[in-house]
Parts: structure tokens; sequence; C-alpha cells
């Protein structure tokens, strides 16, 4: 870890140098001073890169490096800072500047001392130059040339975890599904709706060990059609982060209304909220809850209360691992069984070579280590994504023997954790960081992927590489650690993109210990009174957050301030509390308050090293003053007022890349036209009336824009803001959302909209209105991959497609369209996969011929009744060619 954050201060002083050389001016000697000072500490790391597996620096050395380095850090940073206060004033007229760099100097040439043999005092007077000599030949071992080489050999033939493989390789196909969870899913939703006999559990517990698959079950059961069917709604609360009762109460609450103000709720004891859901279920409606990770009785206890002994036909399923909170809940409990020998070598299979068969001479070595997992599911898992990066026998045989055994040892977490651990010594220095920020997120929090990728770069763990952007890059390393299996995808997009993920509980274990080693993270449980110098990243849960603040922490060092709540509430904090937040800690880089309502204080404005912001507030105008953030990369602002007007000179922030809004956000005119284009990637959402020429024309490098408002005047063919589109010469997702009513003339596509029709590859339409005569002019769109025309995106009862091919199209979504006759061919949609029909209660069939298209694989139509008939055809037809075809009606056809 300390070269990784050696070399991050390096990469910080050559940027200022290059980007931010304003900020130094008049000390540019004393910065390249500092560099060279650090790339003297860098080279010495990088000698023994090759052999830190065997040579590993002590761990207080290590602790003594990191903490050197991040003093050095703190230094730079509170040189910025004093600099942008003071509007850069020139380095030779600040005292104060100069006492900063002048500390740094001494702090740089200490860190050389730190990595100095401690029984050398004579080594201390020694110039720069002199000490890198005598430190590397310190930390690594001086051996001949030829025993080196052969010894460097030895190292990775004995142990694969010593050294990088190849390019992961992933499935071809892979199935998310656990082997042999279809017989118990039935089981359980048996006992859930229903026999013959009529007899029902109102609560069905699945117990199991960790790792077991029983948070996997219980969403597999989540999802079942069935399910949507039989009930009039369902929730999922993860138990396990919310620790108590008044916690689920408000998770559970959320589910059943909407409302924007919960402090109200807040403020209320558990009987209170008892009482509220008490009167919102006296209604008829069936629901169907599932409880994932309960770990106390008390839960039990408050839903058999709310739904009395019968259930009044509501439904729980709840997963634990206690075996007698299962039996309280009900005296016989549905017990998970493990997974068999062979049942197991079927999932490592699975994972390791999806649809391609495995080599005869890794049969019998894969069913080995599939035994030794002693049918954990999740044990296999792992071990299947660390077998991705090999295919040789020797290479298998090596990693057998490095197997943590004879056998698995689920009693033991000792043994599991070295397990884990042998799992995670294989990954890069970086992928390490990377990993272990998942502990900062709530154990069973569903992280949107998007959300992950801009802070990993915010934090700077995705390196820059001109040859693709960080987003990139960073959505690479992301599915790396889903390809050994380290990470979870919870959810995918239509196009099959990661959209949201997690890592499994027994990793993220794992994670909070490793990150307490090096005390870089904190988490709620971890805070005590004092923030250690090392902190970096700070997570706090809502319902600790005041206790926390009443005691006045303070840490210069700390750089991430993370403030979640479940995802079911909302929790407002007063003005004085940020205020504290902002003075407590001075060098933030990240704020991510979600669950706060904030003001933006003079306090808050001094936060000018903030590369990522996350707030929500009741707020209608973001002010000037934000303009002044000029390292920031990522703003999420999320008000509770129907507009918001932004006021702040974002085109003067260079760096800006991502502005989110909850709302429809009006946008400052450029105060130059011309001149430097913005790097803002993502405009999401945007008043119409910002849709100006000069806009996009700054930003020009736009891959996300999405549009809401009364969209009559941006329609308009000869002047309205679609013709302004052919600025955007990268766009690739655009999401346009009509909230007016009515048109004073008829709607139509603009011919200007084509001139995006080389990049477009996700388009959405919502309320626009058009004729379905037009629709098909889509197809003139090159690379367009996702179509989604939701709530009367077009009109009329027709669409016949005949002028042109959708020839990139691969997932089709109509949802509320008043459509009756759609005719199509295999022709007009050739690389269709995913068809989703929603709310289109007139249509009377899909067409049949889409049954001839090679790659469509899916279909789902919910209240699309007419159309069941057809869909089961195209199914039938699917079937008859022995192509595996996924059809899902919902509610369930009754045929």
């Amino acid at each position: 870890m300390e070269h990784i954050l050696v070399k991050s201060l390096l990469e910080k002083l050559l940027k200022l140098s290059r980007e931010d050389a304003n900020l130094i001016a008049g000390a540019e000697t004393e910065f390249r001073l500092l560099r060279e000072l650090v790339e003297l500490v860098n080279a010495c790391l990088i000698e023994v890169a090759e052999m830190r597996r065997t040579h590993q620096l002590r761990e207080d050395l290590s602790m003594r490096i990191i903490t050197a380095v991040y003093r050095c850090e703190d230094g730079i940073d509170n040189f910025l800072v004093h600099q942008l206060k003071n509007k850069w004033p020139k380095f030779v007229d600040s005292d104060r500047g100069r006492r900063i760099i002048e500390n740094l100097l001494v702090k740089i040439d200490g860190l050389l001392d730190t990595m100095m043999p401690q029984s050398s005092a004579r080594a201390q007077s020694l110039p720069s130059s002199q000490k890198y000599i005598l430190i590397s030949n310190t930390l690594r071992d001086v051996k001949p040339t030829k025993v080196l080489e052969r010894w460097m050999i030895e190292i990775k033939q004995s142990n694969p975890f010593h050294y990088v493989p190849r390019e992961m390789e992933g499935p071809e196909s892979e199935d998310d599904e656990v082997i042999g969870f279809d017989e118990e899913a039935e089981v359980v939703i048996k006992r859930l709706l229903g026999g013959s006999g009529g007899y029902h559990d109102v609560i069905v517990p699945i117990v199991g060990v960790v790792g077991q698959g029983k948070s996997t079950l219980a969403r597999k059961i989540y999802h079942d059609t069935r399910m949507s069917h039989e009930f009039f709604s369902c929730y999922w609360i993860t138990v396990g982060h919310l620790g108590k009762v008044k916690d689920i109460c408000l998770s559970f609450l959320k589910g059943l209304i909407t409302t924007r103000r919960w402090e109200q709720y807040e403020d209320m004891n558990e009987n209170e909220l008892e009482k509220i859901i008490l009167g919102i279920l006296e209604e008829e409606s069936r629901r169907l809850i599932v409880l994932d990770d309960v770990r106390t009785t008390d839960v039990v206890d408050f839903f058999r209360r709310i739904f009395g002994k019968d259930g009044k036909g509501h439904r729980i399923l709840m997963t634990t691992r206690h075996v007698a909170i299962s039996q309280y809940a009900n005296s016989h409990p549905h017990y998970l069984k493990f997974l068999t020998p062979d049942e197991s070598f079927e999932l490592l299979k699975m994972k390791v070579f999806g649809r391609r068969s495995c080599p005869d001479e890794l049969i019998e070595l894969g069913k080995r280590m599939a035994k030794k997992c002693r049918g954990i599911p999740i044990l296999v898992v792992i071990i299947a994504g660390a077998l991705r990066g090999w295919r040789s026998q020797i290479e298998w045989q090596i990693f057998e023997e490095n197997m943590v055994g004879p056998e698995m040892n689920d009693d033991d977490s000792t043994t599991m954790y070295k397990f884990l651990n042998l799992i995670y010594d294989h990954l890069t220095e970086e992928m390490k960081l990377r990993f272990l920020y998942f502990n900062i997120f709530p154990r069973g929090f569903d992280i949107p992927a998007w959300k992950l990728i801009r802070l990993w770069i915010a934090e700077c763990l995705i390196e820059y590489n001109p040859s693709s952007s960080l987003e990139e890059r960073a959505e690479k390393c992301l599915k790396s650690l889903v390809d050994r299996n380290l990470v979870m995808v919870i959810q995918k997009s239509s196009c099959g993109h990661i959209k949201t993920c997690r890592v499994h509980d027994l990793w993220h274990d794992f994670c909070k210990e490793e990150a307490k080693r090096w005390s870089f993270q904190q988490v709620s449980e971890d805070i005590g009174s004092r923030i250690p110098e090392t902190t970096r990243q700070l997570c706090v849960q809502s319902s600790v957050l005041n206790d926390f603040l009443s005691r006045k922490p303070f840490g210069e060092h700390l750089r991430s301030f993370y403030c979640f709540t479940s995802k079911q509430s909302q929790v407002r904090r007063s003005l004085s509390d940020i205020k504290h937040i902002t003075k407590a800690f001075p060098l933030l880089r990240v704020l991510d308050f979600d669950s706060g309502h904030l003001v933006f204080s003079k306090e808050f404005l001094q936060l000018f090293l903030l590369r990522y912001i996350a707030i929500s507030g009741d707020f209608k105008v973001i002010p000037e003053p934000l303009g002044k953030f000029l390292y920031l990369q990522t703003l999420i602002l999320n008000t509770s007022n129907s507009t918001l007007e932004i006021k702040a000179n974002i085109w003067k922030l260079l760096r800006l890349r991502h502005l989110h809004t909850n709302v429809p956000a009006e946008l400052p005119p450029p105060p130059i036209p011309t001149g430097e284009p913005s790097c803002l990637q993502t405009l999401s959402l945007i008043t119409p009336k910002s849709c100006t020429k000069d806009v996009f024309a700054k930003a020009c490098n736009l891959k996300k824009l999405g549009i809401r408002g009364n969209m009559e005047a941006f329609l308009e063919t000869s002047k309205g803001g679609w013709r302004n589109l052919g600025e955007l010469k990268c766009l690739e997702r655009l999401m346009i959302y009509n909230d007016g009513s009515n048109y004073s003339s008829k709607p139509h596509l603009p011919p200007s909209f084509f001139k995006i029709r080389r990049t477009l590859k996700k388009l959405t339409l919502s309320k626009t209105m058009f004729d379905w005569s037009e629709a098909d002019i889509l197809g003139q769109l090159e690379c367009l991959e996702v179509l989604k025309l939701k709530e009367n995106a077009f009109k009329g009862m027709s669409w016949e497609v005949e002028r042109g091919a959708f020839n990139n199209l691969q997932v089709l979504w109509i949802e509320g369209a008043d459509l009756k006759n759609w005719e199509a061919s295999e022709y007009h949609f050739p690389k269709l996969r995913h068809l989703v029909l929603k709310f289109c209660e007139n249509l009377q069939a899909v067409p049949y011929e889409l049954a001839d298209v090679p790659s469509f694989e899916e279909m789902k139509l919910e209240n699309t009744r007419k159309a069941a008939e057809s869909a089961r055809e195209i199914q039938r037809r699917k079937l008859m060619k022995s192509i595996k075809f996924k059809l899902t009606l919902s509610p369930p056809d009754t045929e």
C-alpha cells in the first residue's frame, strides 16, 4: 500500500506543475525539489516491488512510511487551500505559504530518514541521493543475478498468487442462479402460498451458515412472477445493517407510503410508528415482506404484532444464520441444504467456463477443489473467480496445493478468513484498494455502479491513461472484480451493463478487518473519540451522526466523509451540524451526505478541495460561490423543490465531469461561448430552456443528456432546441421527458435530430406524443442499441415498420402506449435481444416474425394481456429450434 500512496503523491506533484501552475507561482523551485525527493522515495520502493512477496516491509515500517506520506499530502493541501482563500497570492509574498513548503521539505527528507536502517545514525546526515543507495540496499535482499533469476522463477512456479495472471476471460454465457436452488425455491414458495390443502405459513424462515446462499434463494423467490401475481406489493428489507426495530419500522413505512418529508416519522417512537403501519395494513391488499439477515427475535415480535397470528393474508420470508431465531419464528424453518459434491463441481464449471466444457485434464482437479468447499456456494464461487485466470493443468494443481485445507471448516472463521486472504492476496495493490473501498458502504447495501465509479475516480483510485477515459477504466476494473466473483451483480441495465452491485457479507467483513488493520478507513461502529492520523475515509451511519458530532471531532487529515442511511428513510440534519462538519474536516475531497438537508453556508463554501459532492436540501438556487470549487468532478443535487436554478458558473469548473439533479436544472449561459470546451460528460436533468447552441457548444463532450419540461418549443422543427443537438459530437445517451399536457400543433421528429445518428446508443422518450407513423424513422440512428418509448412517446393505433431497419437495436421497450396493431419482421430488428411491453393493453399481438431473429432471447409482457397468446407462440417457435428463450407474463397468463 505504501508504494501506491507514494506514487499517488508523486502524481499529485506532477499535476500541480502541469495543471495548477498559477497556484504555485513563485514556488516552482521548492515544488521541484519536493518532487525530486518524492521520486527518490518512489525509486526505493520500486527497487523491492518484484520481491515484495517474500521480503515484505515490516508492518511498523510500512505504517511509518504511510504516515509520513499522509503528512506531506496534508501540507500540500493546506498550501493549496491557503492560496485559494487568498485568491492565489504570489508565493514569495506569502509568509504562511513559505512556512508550509519549508515544513514539507523537512517532512519529505524525514520520510527518507524513516526508511533508513535504524542503526545507521551517520546515514541521517547524508545527502538525499546517497540515502537512496543505502535505503534501496536495505529494503531488498542483494543476491547474485543468476541466483535471483532462479529464485523468482521458483516463486512463480510454487505459488500462482504471487504473480498477476494473463487477462481474465469471462464465460461466454453465465447463469446467475446457484445450482440446485430450483427445488429449494419451489418448496419455500409452496409454504408461502399454500398447497392443495390450503395450509400455509405466515413466516417462512430460511436458515443456513454464512455463504450458503440464503439471500440468493430469497432473491430468487422475491423475483418469481408468482409473487407479483399473488401479492399486491413485495418489499425487501436488509435487516442486518439496520439494527434497531425503529429503523426497520421506518424502512417498512417508506415502502408503504410516498412522501418527501420524514421529519415527522423520525421523531416518533416504535409504538407510534407501529400504529401508523397498522392503519395502512387494514386494507385488504396482501403483501410479501422479505427480511434478510435477521439477527434478533425483536424483529420477529414486531411483525407478529402488526400482522397477527393468521397473517391477515400477508406473508414474511426471512433469512438468518441463527437456528434459534429461525425456530422462534417458525418451529419448522427451512434448513437450506448444502450442495452435493457433484452440484459443487457443476457450479464451479459454470462459473469458470460458462457454456464451454471443462477440459478433461481439469475435471478431477476441479472435483477435489469443489469438495473442499463442503457444499458452501460462496466458496465455490470465489474459487471459480480465481481459477478464471488460469487454464492449464499445472496452474490448477498449484492452486489446489495452496488452498487452505484439507477441507474447509464452515464453523471455523479463522480458517475461512485465511482462505479469503489467499484470494485477496492475489490482487494487485491497486485492485486491493478498490476492493477495500466496498467497506465504506453499509453491509447489504446495493451500490449503484455509476456512483462507485465516480467515487473511485474522486479518490484517485483510477489511473489516468490517454487511451481511454477514467470512467471506462473504472468500469473495466469493476468488471474484473465481478469476473473474479469478488463482487456480486445485483441488477443489470437493459443493455447488459452493471447497474447495481455489492459484496457478499463474508467479503464485507473481510474488507472491514483489512481496512482496520491499515487504519485508513473507519465506519460507525469503530469510531471513538479520536480519529487516527492515518484515517482518510470516514463513514458514519445517520443513526449515530448526532452522537458523533457531539464529541466535536476534528480531523484535518480526513479526505472523505460519508453519511449513509437506509434506502427507505431520510434524516434531516440541522444547519449547525453541517457547519461543524465543514469546520472539522477542512481538507475534504469527497462529501456524500445524502441523508441530510444542507444549506449552502459560508463554511461549506470554504471546502475548496471538494471533488465529489452528493447532497440533499430545500434549495432552489445553487449560489455563485460554488463556482470556486475548481477541483469538482461530480456534483449530485437532490432538492425537495420542483425547480432548480444554477447561478454558479459551472463553465469555469474545468474538471467537472458529471452533474446530476433530481429536478430539471436551469443552467447559466457560458460567459464566453467559444474557448476551451467543458469536460462535462453528464447533464441530467436540465430544462428545455437550457438547450441553447452556446450551452451545447461549450458542453460538446457530453455523453449523457437528460431534458425535462414543457417540450413544445424545444420540438419546433424550424427553431427548436433539437437543432442544437448537432453540437454534441460524443452523445451516447439521450432522455427526453415532456411535462407539457398539450401541443398547439402536431409534433414531428425534426430532421436535425439525426445529426447525432452516428453516436447515439440509447434513446428514451416519454410523453412526446409523436405519431407511430414516424417511429421507424428512428432506424436512421446507426448506433442505436436501446430504445425506450414510455407513456405516450408515440400515439396512434398502428405501427407498420416499412422505411428502414433498426440494424443495431438490442433492447426495445414500449410502455403506456395505445398501440393496437404492430407489424414488423426479423429484417427490421436483426439484432434484437430483449423486448419489454408494459401497459400496452390494446396491443393484439407481438409480430410472430420476431421468432426468426437469432439473437432474440427474452420477452417480458406486463399488463399486456391481449398479446400473451402471440408471445407464447414466439416462445414455442424458439423452443422448437432448441433455442433458449425466456418469457415473463405479469400477471401470469391464466391459460
